[in-house]
């Protein structure tokens, strides 16, 4: 079920959304409450299409688009419900064990405050992700280019954008405080500024740090900055690791394995005794697999190629 508690933010969730851009809000938080990933898969999937909060008074709008791990979750309705009112098909519908517990859940803090019902559909893949891997035409790349002239000018510290991108391209996965150090940046500010080259689709965010995307590629290309061939962004062959947490993320990686066909090589017992792997990450990982038709060497449903031995160099 989804969480019914935790305030959120007073500046942050002013009127309703996070980092609002044309309707899309920059964060997977409902209302100020972190929706969980196996929530957010079961929207995806349509097992889950309401969510109930208790609120003071409404904290999204209908027809907000959120981003989250799955991609864009819509609001579809906002209702004030009184609780006697709630049935145990609307604790199916938000994913309670029952309504015994639906309810438990929202009385659990601010039992006095109303209850609204929050309608949800899964909506499609972030467009950033369909962004980012599309190459500019030269009308875009031009636009693209005058965007980040008006950034550079607006800024109080000096030009920021080109350097950004540069040291993205020659440091992928790289820690943000460690590259903030580099361009002299605090590291929220410089959080704050690839941000938005990360809305125009120039970059992507990794488990650790970031990556130049083929959108942003370009457009250095064009300007004609230096990127030498052994400082490119080379993307492995093969489907990239999900989001996994940064710990799982360094375990896997310092064994070379980088995509989830190396990951089917291995059995499940090897990745869970990697120091960093936990229940969330070989979660991710088998719902990865599962999507991509791919399983753990030694699961039941396990092709013959995946029960090779392990290639990870």
């Amino acid at each position: 079920m989804l969480d019914t508690h935790g305030p959120p933010h007073p500046r942050r969730y002013a009127h309703g959304n996070a980092r609002t851009v044309g309707g899309i809000t920059g964060c997977g938080e409902l209302g100020g409450v972190q929706m969980r990933p196996t929530e957010l898969a079961a929207i995806r999937a349509g097992d889950i299409d309401v969510a109930f909060r208790r609120w003071e008074r409404p904290r999204v709008r209908v027809g907000t688009r959120m981003r989250t791990a799955v991609g864009l979750v819509e609001v579809t309705s906002v209702d004030r419900v009184p609780v006697r009112a709630l049935t145990a098909a609307d604790a199916r519908r938000a994913g309670a064990a029952s309504l015994a517990a639906l309810r438990h859940g929202l009385d659990r803090l601010h039992p006095d405050r109303p209850v609204y019902r929050i309608g949800l559909r899964y909506a499609g893949v972030d467009p950033r992700h369909v962004l980012r891997e599309a190459v500019p035409d030269p009308t875009e790349i031009d636009a693209i280019v005058a965007w980040l002239d008006r950034l550079d000018r607006a800024s109080p510290t000096g030009p920021w954008t080109r350097a950004t991108l540069l040291l993205i391209d020659e440091l992928p996965a790289t820690r943000a405080p460690d590259l903030a150090q580099r361009m002299g940046r605090d590291t929220p500010s410089f959080k704050q500024n690839v941000r938005k080259l990360k809305e125009r689709g120039l970059t992507e965010s990794l488990d650790i740090g970031y990556r130049l995307s083929a959108r942003g590629a370009a457009v250095l290309d064009h300007e004609g900055h230096p990127r030498s061939a052994r400082d490119r962004s080379v993307p492995e062959p093969g489907i990239p690791l999900p989001h996994i947490g940064a710990a799982a993320t360094r375990a896997l990686t310092a064994h070379g394995v980088v995509r989830l066909e190396q990951v089917a090589r291995l059995s499940e017992g090897e990745v869970q005794a990697l120091h960093g792997v936990g229940p969330y990450a070989l979660r991710h990982l088998r719902t990865a697999m599962d999507a991509a038709g791919l399983a753990f060497r030694d699961d039941p449903d396990a092709s013959p190629q995946a029960s090779a031995t392990p290639e990870t160099s």
